[in-house]
């Protein structure tokens, strides 16, 4: 018969640690595959796909400049023999057959000799011609792709300075021939006034929805406090009171997750320096209650990361993570882990916790808005389904990214990654 104290002492033994180490989890490793043994032409077939557009268009100058150069000084080399062979004198000194078959032999053995010379000497010449007309025509072909690319660079430019605060007056405004890259940079342009509307009808629906939705809501709230606030009230009254404030407050925060939402997915209006160790603590400091509450315990393991954003998003996005693993947790003694430092350079905030199994494949679509697992669509007042997506839009940006994994005993491990400022 098997004692509580071993029952207890195999369970602690089955049950998965905690997360430790640095925080790089992401999950499992990728599948390795054998090494594919590469040929020389397939390298070769490889290579334009690594050289640039600039130096293959440099490259492309150069060859042209090079094989006319080429061939001109080819032509060169040959006319010069045949014209020294035109040009050679004959002679007629009217003597004896004999005497003169070997004179004119003797004659056009010292014209071929001449002109094999005259050709040597050439040669010398034109091979170092051609060594600096390679040379100048690699310079020239240079300058003249920078030229060419001279107007994509200056849209590649205008593009990354473009932002949603700048987008209504910052355009690339190309001047020059009406060529196909003048068209294209116009009709840049074009698009870029078309995404400024879009984002200008953006900003005033989210305005607008955040006034009407919250309004009425807060007439509902304030109506039914006042409502169950009377004495005279029934039971009855009261218990369908509490139950429509409960609807109302689930309303008002699945509208608030959506505004909320909507802002993530913009740029970033505030860009301070901040501390994530401190935005961690504030958002544990925050969800203790409601974790103590669960009868979850959180442990918090924070490290010093300074960087630059937006502290009020940030400090949402871990709420909602370490609020999502305290209402997913398993029924008693759940836990909750939480880590933030520096790892290779990148800022890292890690969350983990008990609970049910998560399947792998399940596990990236729960960034989606509205996305539950399969087991607690039934149990829809634990959230709105928008607590990682909102994490995944403020994430991104911030320029970071944020990932997923199963963790060993169920329950999940979410791991944030932020670039350094």
């Amino acid at each position: 018969m098997i004692s509580p104290h071993s029952a207890r002492k195999a369970t602690r033994v089955q049950e998965a640690p905690p997360p430790s180490g640095p925080p790089v989890w992401d999950g499992p490793p990728p599948p390795s595959h054998p090494p594919v043994q590469r040929t020389t032409m397939d390298r070769v077939k490889e290579l334009p796909g690594k050289v640039s557009i600039r130096w293959r268009l440099t490259l492309t100058y150069s060859a042209l400049f090079f094989a006319a150069a080429a061939a001109l000084l080819g032509s060169v080399y040959a006319i010069v023999g045949s014209s020294i062979s035109a040009a050679w004198p004959t002679i007629d000194l009217g003597l004896p057959p004999a005497q003169d078959d070997y004179l004119q032999n003797a004659w056009h053995s010292w014209q071929q000799d001449a002109v094999q010379r005259a050709r040597d000497a050439l040669l010398g010449n034109v091979i170092l011609a051609l060594l600096g007309v390679g040379l100048l025509a690699l310079i020239i072909g240079y300058f003249v792709a920078d030229r060419a690319m001279r107007p994509v660079a200056q849209m590649t430019a205008t593009a990354r300075k473009l932002s949603e605060s700048t987008l209504a007056h910052q355009r690339i405004a190309l001047e020059g021939p009406s060529d196909e890259l003048k068209e294209l940079a116009d009709t840049f342009d074009a698009m870029l006034t078309r995404l400024n509307i879009a984002f200008d009808t953006q900003r005033r629906f989210v305005a607008n929805a955040s006034h009407e939705l919250r309004t009425p809501l807060t007439i509902n709230r304030t109506v039914l406090e006042i409502a169950l606030s009377d004495p005279e009230a029934s039971e009855d009254l009261k218990a369908l009171g509490r139950t429509l404030l409960e609807v109302n407050a689930r309303n008002e925060k699945l509208i608030e997750g959506l505004l909320l939402l909507a802002r993530s997915e913009r740029e970033l209006a505030v860009r301070k320096p901040l501390d994530v160790q401190e935005v961690a603590q504030t958002a544990v400091e925050q969800v203790q209650p409601f974790a103590q509450e669960h009868g979850v315990s959180l442990t918090t393991d924070l490290v010093s990361a300074p960087t630059i954003g937006d502290p009020v998003l940030l400090e949402r996005s871990v709420s909602n993570l370490l609020e999502n693993a305290v209402k997913y947790n398993i029924p008693e003694n759940g836990k909750v882990w939480i880590r933030t430092g520096m790892v290779d350079g990148a800022l890292v905030v890690q969350v983990a916790n008990t609970g049910q199994h998560v399947p792998a494949y399940e596990v990236n679509s729960l960034f989606e808005p509205f996305r539950r697992l399969h087991a607690d669509r039934v149990e829809s007042a634990k959230g709105s389904g928008l607590g990682l997506s909102i994490v995944r839009a403020v994430v991104q940006a911030h320029g970071g990214n944020v990932s997923a994994a199963p963790r060993d005993g169920g329950g999940l491990v979410v791991t944030i990654r932020l670039p350094r400022r």
